[in-house]
């Protein structure tokens, strides 16, 4: 894995645009958990796996106190897209130029890092940021089906 984020660091501030074409940043979510969760890629068996589970784990996610957002380098299309075909029911931020996953440090590093830069998809990985905006959780390595129960344990 890359050499992103650990427990207690700060959550870098972020801004792109979501799936309704708004902007969101790390400051909106500020006073509750945010579920940031970073994909490779828009309507592939695993990534979308992972956003049902997220989605079907949504509204304990959300009595816990919690806001969930999915970014992917996949254009704001690609995501409406996804998202009404999978009913999902949290945003999705288009992170086109790898920005946000570069801040996060999962855009990879070396080779790896490399590759994923010309084929624009970041590591699977999930941060869930505390109330105060710092890193209370990484999840390494999601699992795609259960990824919404892994979230739930966490918080």
């Amino acid at each position: 894995m890359g050499t992103h984020l650990r427990p207690g660091d700060p959550a870098p501030d972020f801004a792109a645009p979501a799936t309704d074409g708004t902007q969101l940043r790390l400051a909106d979510f500020s006073g509750r958990k945010l579920v940031l969760y970073f994909y490779p890629m828009d309507d592939t068996p695993g990534c979308t796996k992972q956003a049902c589970s997220l989605r079907d784990a949504n509204r304990e996610i959300t009595a816990r106190g919690a806001a969930i957002v999915g970014v992917s380098a996949q254009g704001v299309e690609s995501h409406q897209q996804f998202s009404e075909k999978y009913t999902l029911n949290f945003p999705l931020l288009a992170d086109t130029d790898l920005a946000v996953a570069k801040a996060y440090g999962v855009a990879g590093s070396g080779l790896g890092g490399l590759l994923r830069s010309v084929v624009k998809v970041a590591e699977r990985v999930t941060f869930i940021i505390d109330e105060q905006g710092r890193i209370q959780t990484v999840i390494d390595d999601p699992d795609c089906p259960d990824h919404g129960e892994q979230v739930l344990a966490a918080l």
